[in-house]
């Protein structure tokens, strides 16, 4: 438990640091103090993570003589889709525990351990049996995590205009992103070269990595950080230990005699997101400890969460779709060298590092007065329906050929490049219209459409196991472009109603 009066000695330091850093001639700091140090651990942790996902798929489709599980494609993009719909589904969890049961800065490590053990399990036990408790260890570990990192750049940012804000997020995105683009390279290179188990263990050295350095900055952090702002009873808790363990033990056992196949897998992730989803969003419309205008912030962010959902269902098509289509239609050879597979699910992702200066620069300059968060959400949304009609001209000209890898890499970056407008966004929106009795629910509620999103690349890339080419990728354009031009249409009825009362 934190010490009381330590924290309060901290925060008044941290007000006393900020009224200097905005002393000199009224100048505000370029990124909010404290945002630098979660952003290099958060990298570090996206690079085990990414690093991971970059191998993943492929150690899933690849058969026994290549390295891999030897798995076909719709049950490997239903384990894909609802491994990365459960990750982030278990950061409802890690919320929750970040409020009620241990301090958010303490979750952050404690769940940085789990997800270290997590890659060294996958890197030396062999088989489905490795790969199981890998990923379990792994999806319980980043629950833990994502969320309380993100709420404590909250606090770090608290106290700033809506464009310092987003500035402040976006180059924590941007830690993302960077190190989704250094995880895959790494981890690909060393799958390559010495087989999938290597590339595991890779992953697990970056996050030792991360937790070195977070444990170094942690008294550099937000005080608040440190607190359990409800403090559940020990009864209760008691109680609901018991009932995870056994909700625990029946997964266990359904996926163990097959109850559950693997090509079912993400249809019932994506369920149990959109239930999880519509709880929250009708305990905090229904609760009397919300206010009117809390209610309509509430409102207005349903269609954004949907939004988001679908948008990140097509961004995270290069882990099932477009993993599928590079194993089965893609020429990997250059020069007489195969590239690692994993660096092409990483380009979308280095698309966004490339643009997210650019993109933070125009918003940081205009301040209150830039374009507001639905407007960003359609511009991404109406970019990423755009960008896979390269994909249909791609099909078309390669009709029963192998495809040249780099028209896939125009593809991928031009997907990733959207990214920008949704990602940071969403982050820096969650944090400030949440209700103030479930701001940390509302962060939790955030990352379900990246939980979403996970779950419909599953089902994307069992869908384009069974229709053909051209009447998937029309799909997938449609989709982006209607959605954009419906959330662009109804922008300013949004604007109003997420930011009322603020």
């Amino acid at each position: 438990m934190p010490n009381t009066e330590l924290d309060q000695q901290q925060l008044k330091s941290e007000s006393v640091q900020a009224r200097l850093e905005t002393a000199d001639n009224g100048a505000k700091p370029r990124v909010p103090r404290g945002v630098g140090t979660l952003a290099f651990t958060e990298f570090w942790e996206r690079f085990s993570f990414y690093g991971l996902n970059g191998i993943l798929t492929f150690y899933l489709l690849y058969t026994a003589a290549e390295g891999g599980l030897g798995i076909d494609a719709a049950s490997a993009s239903g384990i894909v889709g609802a491994y990365g719909g459960s990750v982030y589904l278990a950061q409802l969890l890690g919320s929750w525990m970040g409020e009620r049961v241990i301090s958010p800065k303490w979750m952050v490590f404690i769940g940085g351990v789990i997800i270290a053990i997590g890659h060294v399990a996958l890197a030396f036990i062999p088989g489905m049996s490795g790969l199981a408790v890998g990923l379990g260890l792994i999806i319980l570990g980043t629950g833990a995590l994502k969320t309380n990192i993100t709420n404590i750049v909250g606090l770090a940012v608290e106290g700033q205009d809506e464009g310092r804000r987003d500035v402040g997020f976006a180059y924590f995105y941007l830690a993302i992103n960077m190190g989704a683009v250094t995880g895959p390279l790494a981890s690909g290179f060393a799958q390559n070269e010495w087989g999938f188990h290597v590339g595991f263990g890779l992953a697990a050295v970056g996050m030792l990595i991360s937790l070195g350095v977070y444990v170094a900055s942690m008294p550099k952090l937000p005080a608040k950080g440190s607190i359990v702002e409800r403090p559940i009873e020990k009864a209760q808790l008691i109680r609901l230990s018991i009932i995870a363990v056994v909700v625990l033990l029946a997964i266990i056992f359904a996926l163990s005699s097959n109850l559950l196949p693997a090509a079912s897998l993400s249809a019932i992730t994506t369920v149990l997101i959109l239930a999880s989803a519509a709880w929250y969003f009708i305990m905090m419309l229904s609760s009397k400890e919300v206010t009117s205008d809390e209610k309509h912030r509430v409102g207005a962010y349903l269609p954004l969460f949907l939004a988001g959902g679908l948008f990140f269902g097509l961004l995270f098509q290069q882990s099932t779709t477009i993993a599928i289509l590079i194993s089965e239609r893609v020429d990997l050879v250059i020069a007489g060298w195969s590239v690692p597979v994993a660096w092409i699910t990483m380009l979308a992702q280095f698309a966004a590092v490339l643009i997210t200066p650019f993109v933070t620069y125009f918003w940081g300059k205009s301040g209150n007065d830039g374009p507001g968060a639905p407007s960003k959400f359609a511009v991404g949304m109406f970019h990423m329906g755009c960008a896979y009609i390269i994909m249909l001209f791609i099909l078309k000209i390669y009709e029963g050929a192998l495809i040249p890898l780099l028209l896939i890499v125009l593809v991928m970056m031009a997907a990733g490049a959207s990214e920008v407008f949704v990602g940071p966004v969403s982050l820096s929106l969650a944090t400030r219209i949440g209700p103030e009795r479930f701001r940390s629910q509302m962060v939790g509620l955030n990352f379900l459409t990246l939980s979403l999103g996970s779950a419909f690349s599953g089902l994307f890339g069992q869908l384009y196991t069974v229709i053909n080419d051209y009447a998937y990728f029309i799909c997938i354009i449609a989709s982006g472009v209607i959605v954009g031009i419906l959330l662009w249409v109804f922008r300013r009825k949004l604007q109003r109603n997420l930011y009322a009362g603020l």
